[in-house]
């Protein structure tokens, strides 16, 4: 059974940074996209950050510029570097991958709370 996990989420001060991570495991031939989204209560699911395969890099307006998003092919992971915190900052963070199994399938984590406040 393929899984996400994500870790690193917490409490930071505003203008602080945090770092989260997400791994895949289970059965899988291969990782194309990985990606990041954010829900902050009362309010829709947001994109964030995504990168490709080959590295290619995309941000939501919102993050651009403090917030970076990397991968870890051999580790099947995944990275998000938050800098530079702001309290509308403050939601459930979630990895999302496209994994290949018998064809390509999209997959959740469970999300890890990320709270900016002084």
């Amino acid at each position: 059974q393929v899984q996400l996990v994500e870790s690193g989420g917490g409490l930071v001060q505003p203008g602080g940074s945090l770092r989260l991570s997400c791994a895949a495991s289970g059965r899988f031939f291969s990782i194309s996209y990985m990606r990041w989204y954010r829900q902050a209560p009362g309010k829709q699911r947001e994109f964030i950050a995504t990168i490709t395969s080959g590295g290619s890099t995309n941000y939501a307006d919102s993050v651009e510029g403090r917030f970076f998003i990397s991968r870890d092919n051999a580790n099947n992971s995944v990275f998000l570097q938050m800098n530079s915190l702001k309290p509308e900052d403050t939601a459930v963070y979630y990895c999302n991958a496209g994994l290949w199994v018998e064809t390509l399938r999209n997959y959740w984590g469970q999300g890890t709370q990320v709270t900016v406040s002084s």
